[in-house]
């Protein structure tokens, strides 16, 4: 499941941008491809930030998650170089999604529990030495 879906690219940006920035091979027709690959990369970078504080997948997937993918997806999909206010919600998105992986902002998620989390204490148990002064008394080293 993706965060994101063309519908949803298109309702933010409109038919004629996606169709524009979308259409690769110039035959005027929306590339599957190309907004796929955008999809993909906008949900993989999600995951990145919302995985270190929530168990993925989501059951529903929340608004602002839909927002995000969106905005990065069309930055993703401007390839050239994205228009200033594409790349102002680009920010922001990668901001908040800062944001929620530092527990900043926490997600309308239900049923959800977040990863346990470190304290910063590495615990850990080894075998006694096995090659100590005493048990090495006598040998010599050439």
């Amino acid at each position: 499941m993706t965060y994101a879906t063309l519908d949803d690219l298109i309702a933010r940006a409109g038919e004629a941008e996606i169709k524009q920035i979308a259409d690769r091979d110039r035959d005027g027709e929306i590339d599957a491809g190309v907004i796929a690959e955008a999809l993909e990369h906008a949900d993989n970078l999600v995951n990145g930030y919302v995985g270190t504080k929530y168990s993925l997948p989501f059951v529903a997937v929340p608004d602002l998650v839909t927002t995000w993918a969106i905005d990065i997806a069309r930055h993703r999909l401007h390839f050239q170089g994205p228009p200033e206010y594409v790349e102002e919600d680009y920010k922001r998105a990668i901001a908040s999604l800062e944001r929620v992986a530092k527990g900043l902002i926490s997600l309308p998620v239900a049923g959800v529990e977040t990863p346990a989390s470190s304290s910063g204490t590495v615990m850990f148990s080894a075998p006694e030495e096995v090659f100590t002064a005493h048990g090495l008394r006598g040998w010599k080293c050439s």
